[in-house]
């Protein structure tokens, strides 16, 4: 077995061609299965983008209150990150991908009973428990990958895993799109005749349980991948032989002494508002001001991912000769610029530049992640539950972009609110995630 600690220390001239691989042999069946998450977990997340819309008009919900969706959603990622590192603490990545799974499709299933007494919070409660599954594979999968090779290369081996996340949230917005959206937008008089003929409650009810089917088939797959992650070996040595340590451990409030760690976090934290608060109002800012279709909208916005997942494999190629960091401040500034635009000049080139962000956002997830978890060795699954804890933000911001859009009547002036964030994310490429050093109390 091939002793990683050892390779780790040796001088970037003396490796051999082994050590450029992306994942040592021995890992590559654990690596291969737990790349397959990344997708699994992709769906769900973009789905979420669909409900938005989608839930806006079959329960006749603000926009505020449809974005109360990615709130349910990210603070199951909030108050289940940390119980996830401390399972998989205790008993291993196995166990702990393995329950986050059940989980998951757990809350697929709760979407009948959510359908049948039609109920928004019900709703809510199913992508709540969804989402503590998600929790755990994330907790688990990201640093499970950045640590399963050589330390140089964990930047490189997470935007390549990562880069399958995307192709997951292309599949759930295509799928969203085809069987959730009806394609039937009413008009207020049409409405105000369906509430004549008294028909209108049934229009309703029939768009609620459109979201039914997808979600029941996404829980069949999710437990069936349970199944065959449990039949799958495990590397013995991972969670021992990885990592350099930190002398003598920290604790909770130690973490907090590593500049570059803390950096990370906050700027996790504004990524995914940026990410989250774009994708769930994409679908809005198409229908306010290119007057297209909610189902072109969201083909529209299965393109925008589709460059996002350009992106990923892109950037995991680039790597190889870009430092990390530099790669991912050049990518903020560019959608400093593009969001920029989306906001000034509304319309066919606001929402083109919008549309452009995904390709640049890509890359800030998996490289947040990887240089936040640099040089923290045994402390690095705590670490990574509170990376994942950050994910909070789609929670924080997504709602506050659909509140200023309210208050402003203008969702190219609530998209400030992601510009901003890319103003710290950039912050954190050039000078955050160069403080590695641990701070003396």
């Amino acid at each position: 077995m091939v002793n990683l600690s050892a390779r780790a220390v040796a001088h970037p001239s003396d490796k051999t061609p082994a050590d450029h691989r992306l994942v040592p042999r021995e890992f590559a069946a654990s690596f291969i299965l737990v790349t397959a998450l990344f997708f699994l977990w992709g769906v769900p997340a973009n789905l979420n983008d669909i409900l938005i819309r989608q839930f806006m008009k079959s329960f006749e919900i603000s926009r505020f209150e449809a974005g109360m969706v990615q709130s349910a959603y990210y603070l199951g990622y909030f108050l289940f990150s940390m119980p996830a590192a401390l399972v998989m603490g205790r008993f291993g990545y196995k166990i702990g991908l393995i329950l986050g799974l059940v989980l998951y499709g757990t809350g697929t299933f709760l979407f009948w009973p959510a359908a049948m007494v039609a109920k928004y919070g019900f709703f809510l409660f199913a992508l709540f428990v969804i989402a503590s599954g998600l929790a755990f594979l994330e907790t688990g999968a990201n640093p499970f990958i950045a640590q399963l090779g050589d330390p140089d290369g964990s930047e490189r081996r997470l935007n390549f895993s990562q880069a399958f996340n995307p192709l997951g949230a292309i599949s759930g917005v295509l799928v969203g799109t085809g069987f959730i959206f009806s394609g039937v937008e009413l008009k207020p008089a049409q409405v105000q005749a369906m509430r004549i003929t008294h028909v209108y409650s049934s229009y309703l009810r029939h768009e609620t349980m459109r979201v039914l089917v997808p979600y029941m088939v996404l829980g069949c797959v999710v437990f069936l991948c349970a199944l065959l992650l449990a039949r799958t070996r495990f590397p013995a040595n991972t969670e021992h032989a990885i990592g350099t340590p930190v002398p003598g451990g920290v604790g909770f409030r130690g973490l907090f002494l590593y500049p570059h760690f803390v950096s990370a976090v906050l700027a996790q934290f504004f990524y995914v508002g940026a990410q989250v608060g774009t994708w769930s109002y994409f679908i809005q800012y198409v229908q306010d001001y290119v007057h297209a279709s909610e189902k072109m909208g969201g083909y529209l916005l299965t393109g925008t991912l589709v460059a996002f997942g350009i992106g990923r494999f892109s950037a995991a190629y680039l790597m190889r000769f870009f430092p990390p960091n530099r790669l991912m401040g050049i990518y903020s500034l560019a959608n400093i610029l593009l969001v920029a635009v989306g906001v000034l000049f509304p319309g066919w080139l606001g929402l083109w530049a919008l549309f452009l962000t995904s390709f640049f956002m890509s890359v800030m997830f998996p490289t947040i992640f990887a240089l936040g978890l640099k040089d923290l060795g045994p402390n690095t699954k705590v670490c990574s539950s509170f990376l994942v804890m950050a994910i909070i933000g789609g929670a924080v911001l997504t709602p506050l972009i659909g509140l200023l859009s309210e208050a402003t009547k203008s969702m190219a002036t609530a998209m400030l609110i992601p510009l901003c964030c890319y103003i710290f994310v950039a912050y954190f490429a050039f000078i955050g995630s160069k403080k590695r050093r641990l701070v003396s109390a």
